[in-house]
């Protein structure tokens, strides 16, 4: 997935491709590069920055018990777009690139109902909500109303509130992000929303506080037990920048600087599992992503290499007490077991050995219908 900021203000790019001619341009560029999905973005929700309910709406944000509503009418920070602004600016470029990309998988980056619907109704097939329905509930009607594929991202809190949230342990991060992607998840469903539409986004950087993002990254696994698809983030983030101080004089890597680091976080959220990256550099993560597919691939045959074994070894060993051998076909599971890990299992009550749990690698749900819409209202890949 191709990022393209059209915001004056966005961390990574602001700017640069504020104007339509500028952004198609470069989702062109991506598109020919080999991204399969363009990300379009008309706002930026970086640290600091004040989120606000669809023009027009005139309704409060449902953000939660953890968040007020009444920080909301204060001056802190860059003040929100709003859909109208966001609109001013997406829309001519959605259309621009549909035009010249009839057959292009465009997404929207956005929270806001209006906007959403705006896009679908211009020939968007995805919308990114980076606050899994959170920040505008409205958004998951609309969703609902034109079918399109839908990413929902975990968001801890709003980003006027982010840099002043206390630091959590790891699991209990792990807990937090895969409970707020459950309940997105209920929303989603409860809207009537087809399963095969949603990928789930752990939400790097938003409400994660510097070391919070690794201890997430490092367990993104666990969040496969969800069994939905998982799309990462984590291009050019601040973080990456933070990691690199001590080789630019102490101070954060700048963004221009931030690539090696960037493919090396990708890398590992695929190899944690993810199925969708999202990025700003779409051929350089294409080369690291098939290397980094080839290795899950590899371990997934090494494991079933290993189960064949096993299978082997209960045949031919005299009758016992065994516990099953084999997993669910698509359970999902965090645990890889560790070669260093003996083999011989314990005895049990009779003395007799029973065989060790079969080795699992985590389960990356398939990716079927995302992004296509088909007999719905708005427009229809071919």
């Amino acid at each position: 997935m191709g990022v393209v900021n059209i915001t004056p203000d966005s961390f990574s790019d602001g700017g640069q491709f504020l104007t339509p001619d500028a952004a198609v341009a470069h989702a062109v560029r991506m598109l020919s590069e080999g991204a399969d999905v363009v990300d379009l973005g008309a706002e930026s929700t970086r640290p600091g920055v004040r989120v606000a309910a669809a023009s027009g709406s005139n309704r409060e944000l449902e953000l939660g018990p953890a968040v007020s509503t009444d920080r909301m009418n204060e001056p802190a920070g860059a003040p929100a777009v709003s859909a109208k602004e966001e609109q001013a600016r997406l829309l001519p470029v959605l259309e621009a690139l549909l035009a010249v990309r009839p057959h292009a998988v465009v997404s929207v980056d956005t929270y806001k109902a209006d906007t959403a619907r705006a896009a679908l109704q211009a020939g968007a097939e995805i919308i990114n909500d980076v606050s899994g329905f959170m920040w505008d509930p409205a958004i998951a009607e609309v969703c609902a109303e034109y079918g399109p594929g839908v990413v929902l991202g975990h968001s801890r809190g709003v980003p006027d509130e982010w840099q002043e949230q206390d630091e959590l342990e790891p699991d209990a991060l792990l807990k937090t992000v895969r409970d707020g992607l459950a309940a997105s998840l209920a929303a989603a469903k409860a809207f009537g929303i087809s399963p095969s539409a949603v990928v789930l986004d752990p939400g790097y950087g938003f409400g994660k506080r510097y070391s919070e993002n690794y201890a997430l990254l490092a367990r993104q696994a666990g969040l496969l037990e969800l069994g939905w698809p998982l799309l990462a983030g984590l291009s050019r983030k601040s973080f990456l920048g933070r990691a690199l101080a001590d080789l630019f004089g102490g101070v954060s890597a700048p963004i221009g600087a931030r690539e090696n680091a960037s493919l090396a976080a990708m890398t590992a959220a695929i190899l944690n599992g993810a199925s969708i990256v999202r990025v700003h550099s779409v051929r350089a993560a294409i080369e690291a992503a098939r290397i980094a597919d080839a290795v899950w691939e590899a371990k997934g045959a090494s494991v079933a290499i290993e189960q064949e074994s096993l299978d082997e070894e209960a045949a031919a060993a005299p009758p016992r007490k065994v516990r099953s051998l084999r997993t669910a076909a698509v359970a999902p599971t965090s645990k890889i077991r560790s070669p260093e890990t003996p083999m011989e299992a314990p005895a049990n009550e009779d003395g007799a050995r029973e065989a060790p749990p079969a080795p699992t690698i985590p389960y990356r749900p398939e990716i079927t219908h995302w992004g296509r819409r088909q007999g719905r209202k708005g427009r229809t890949k071919h």
